[in-house]
């Protein structure tokens, strides 16, 4: 049976509540602007007529946990004096292609999860077939929205932009990732191995939307190189911290189903190091991200929070 879509927007409150724990005012302020435009984006069937397509696609970008990579989008932008509205289309395009991930990465042929957040994940509520085709049709529209943005910017931002995140997205990031996971699991690899693997799964859309901040802003090379360094380091800490929660945390904790990295013969951070080195490295990772913002100065404090926060998250 199908599930019902939910609204795209959080319960009263829910936003407000997450915000608070892991934002200062003006990365909340990102990220109620997002909550408000990312539905402006979505694709609307004006005929009339029932499209369960846009309602998978509705439903995957629902209930949106962290919002983490477009308030970065956002963020960086604003660290390097560009206007946030501006950079709001590129946001929601990013927060689409994050969105497809989690579909893609959900469905029997990867991870096979029927959970995310908390709720079906869109396979188990549309079908597998309209999964798949949900999926696509968020990656094509986030580069539908970002090479037809009019918001004023300059052909060659837009098109800086857009290259960072097909190049972070596909084979040479995300997508390359995903292969070395599934040819991973049950087998023996090495921590170089498994590093090479979550710099393209886990960290490169967080590094692109750092540094997508900083083409629609039209920042130096310096800034940024500091912008896809914090992405680069928070992403590494982000993954550990996730094989950590998913080898001590409960399903209903996280949401989705936890212990499933070890049933499935994944190697992760804590199967290759332990724990108490997993921590470690985390904290490493977390200093590291917290040092290439120097280049921003003080007005980089929500982002350096940010760090720890996600550091010590527990879902």
């Amino acid at each position: 049976m199908k599930a019902k879509t939910p609204s795209l927007n959080p319960k009263p409150g829910k936003m407000n509540d997450m915000g608070k724990a892991l934002y200062n005012d003006i990365l909340n302020g990102h990220l109620a602007s997002i909550e408000k435009a990312l539905p402006q984006y979505l694709p609307t069937d004006d005929s009339g007529v029932d499209n369960t397509l846009f309602e998978a696609m509705e439903y995957a970008c629902a209930a949106g946990g962290k919002r983490l990579r477009p308030v970065l989008v956002l963020e960086f932008c604003r660290l390097c004096g560009g206007d946030v509205k501006s950079a709001l289309p590129f946001a929601c395009a990013v927060e689409m292609i994050h969105s497809y991930s989690l579909v893609h990465d959900d469905l029997p042929c990867m991870d096979d999860s029927p959970l995310r957040r908390g709720r079906p994940s869109v396979h188990a509520a549309f079908g597998e077939p309209l999964a798949l085709l949900a999926g696509d049709a968020l990656l094509n529209r986030a580069f539908e929205i970002m090479l037809g943005c009019k918001s004023g910017l300059y052909a060659d931002k837009i098109l800086d932009a857009a290259l960072v995140l097909a190049t972070a997205a596909g084979s040479l990031g995300m997508v390359g990732g995903q292969v070395l996971d599934l040819e991973s699991e049950c087998r023996d690899i090495s921590i170089d191995t498994l590093e090479k693997l979550q710099l393209g799964k886990t960290a490169a859309l967080l590094s692109a939307s750092c540094e997508i901040g900083c083409c629609v802003a039209g920042a130096d090379n310096i800034k940024q190189s500091a912008a896809r360094e914090y992405g680069k380091q928070l992403g590494c800490c982000f993954q550990i911290v996730d094989d950590i929660l998913d080898a001590t945390s409960t399903t209903d904790e996280l949401g989705k189903p936890a212990g499933k990295d070890l049933s499935s013969g994944k190697a992760t951070y804590v199967t290759l190091l332990g724990l108490e080195k997993a921590r470690t490295l985390a904290d490493r990772r977390t200093e590291q991200a917290i040092n290439a913002l120097i280049v921003f100065g003080d007005d980089a404090d929500g982002l350096r929070s940010l760090a720890y926060s996600l550091l010590s998250r527990n879902k």
